[in-house]
């Protein structure tokens, strides 16, 4: 491993390390001020790093950063819906959304710093860049509608919300295939890894992320 791959490598770990807590910490706090005090009783209202990762998803941060890209998961915040305020579908779809919404201030933050201060360092350049990429991919990746990312809940929130009969039959629907939500995700990953020409993932990582890079970076 030459130095450059070994930079990247801790720079891509570093980022995803904090962005992942601070996304955790994100759906933990929400879930809070909406009533539930699973989290806290939990130990989940920190920003600790060593409260909020996932073995696999902490082995996957390593494999993925290693591969030169940088994605993994955090351990999933417990919350006992019937203790929101809200109905427990908008309560889930609200503390599902605060992960992605985390990292996309993180995103424009590291943005914000770039234009600001325009630093000449290279590895403090890098350390902006990977942050600024890295959170739009984590809030990308977890709004993709199935379970267990983020995007699932919000999607059958938002199908609840609409109102209509067709809408809470469709999130009835969706809520029934949840067993089959991490095998889909896997076959996902496969298709993307061995056809990504033909993946679903990258209309996710493909002009939406592109979009996004390019209005923060410029």
């Amino acid at each position: 491993m030459n130095l450059e791959i070994l930079y990247s490598f801790i720079l891509s770990m570093i980022v995803l390390v904090i962005s992942i807590s601070i996304h955790e910490f994100s759906h933990a706090i929400t879930a809070e001020y909406l009533g539930d005090s699973t989290p806290r009783r939990q130990g989940r209202i920190t920003l600790n790093p060593i409260a909020h990762l996932d073995r696999v998803g902490t082995l996957m941060i390593v494999m993925s950063s290693l591969a030169g890209f940088g994605i993994g998961w955090g351990k999933p915040v417990q919350v006992q819906p019937r203790n929101f305020r809200t109905s427990p579908r908008a309560g889930m779809g609200i503390v599902a959304i605060a992960g992605p919404v985390s990292n996309l201030l993180l995103a424009i933050a590291g943005s914000a710093v770039i234009q600001l201060l325009q630093p000449t360092e290279p590895l403090i350049t890098q350390f902006l860049l990977s942050w600024v990429v890295i959170n739009v991919a984590l809030m990308l990746f977890n709004l993709i509608p199935v379970f267990p990312l983020d995007g699932y809940n919000v999607f059958v929130a938002l199908l609840d919300t609409i109102g209509q009969s067709w809408s809470r039959s469709l999130a009835d629907l969706w809520q029934r295939q949840v067993q089959f939500g991490p095998m889909f995700l896997i076959l996902l990953l496969v298709i993307d890894w061995q056809l990504p020409a033909l993946s679903p993932i990258q209309w996710v990582f493909g002009v939406p992320m592109q979009s996004i890079l390019g209005v923060l970076l410029g």
